[in-house]
């Protein structure tokens, strides 16, 4: 994993959730609109992986009430809700979803393969709490089909991108990138494999980053302030 946000941006991202109460995991909010491969992966690494400890899911939300991700999710004892988005104006429809979640009272809103584009109805109440996982560079490719993209241009690598989300498309700091190697990888399915290998461990990994930085800066704080006195 290669973390690319400056000290500063990781430190204000991590500082941005959570109310540092020592022992208290992170919460999460998971958001994801098909199979929830993703969300399965976070799921596992906050029980037996890096997220143990560190981060809870405390609710998986799909737009869609028959996501796979849903009945994947409840099927292993993790709160679920949804609310169908077909035929809702996006503003009142993110509204809506984001008075859903701040019941849940997450810390970092983590969105899963979640196939909408945020309004500012839903990106102001979590700002600098929302994450996202994007199957390329961001600053080559943004919006669906990435591994398409890469598979059709026959590219010999792409970049899994871990990114803040800001009100553009995909264009909120980068917090971390892992390279992915497609030589051979000679159909769409097998370049989706690799990528998605990739993505179930990066983003594990840099939420818990994210985390660790976060109680680091505090410890750090709490010091500064006992030796002061």
């Amino acid at each position: 994993m290669k973390l690319l946000a400056s000290f500063e941006q990781l430190q204000q991202a991590s500082l941005s959730f959570g109310e540092g109460k020592e022992g208290r995991p992170v919460r999460l909010a998971i958001l994801l609109s098909g199979r929830g491969s993703n969300m399965l992966a976070l799921l596992e690494a906050t029980k037996t992986g890096v997220l143990k400890g560190l981060a809870e899911v405390v609710v998986v939300f799909s737009n869609k009430p028959d996501a796979f991700g849903l009945e994947a999710a409840a099927a292993l004892g993790c709160p679920i809700a949804s609310l169908p988005s077909q035929g809702r104006k996006r503003e009142a429809f993110d509204a809506d979803v984001a008075a859903l979640l701040q019941q849940y009272q997450p810390d970092l809103v983590v969105l899963a393969g979640y196939m909408r584009i945020l309004s500012p109805a839903f990106i102001q109440p979590f700002a600098g709490r929302i994450i996202n996982i994007h199957p390329a560079d961001t600053h080559q490719h943004q919006g669906l089909h990435a591994y398409e993209w890469a598979f059709e241009n026959k590219l010999a690598e792409t970049k899994i991108t871990v990114h803040l989300v800001d009100e553009g498309l995909d264009t909120g700091p980068i917090l971390a990138q892992q390279t992915v190697d497609l030589r051979g990888a000679d159909t769409l399915a097998e370049v989706e494999r690799r990528g998605l290998a990739v993505e179930h461990e990066l983003y594990a990994e840099t939420i818990a980053a994210l985390i660790t930085n976060k109680q680091n800066v505090m410890s750090s704080a709490a010091e500064t302030s006992r030796s002061e006195k």
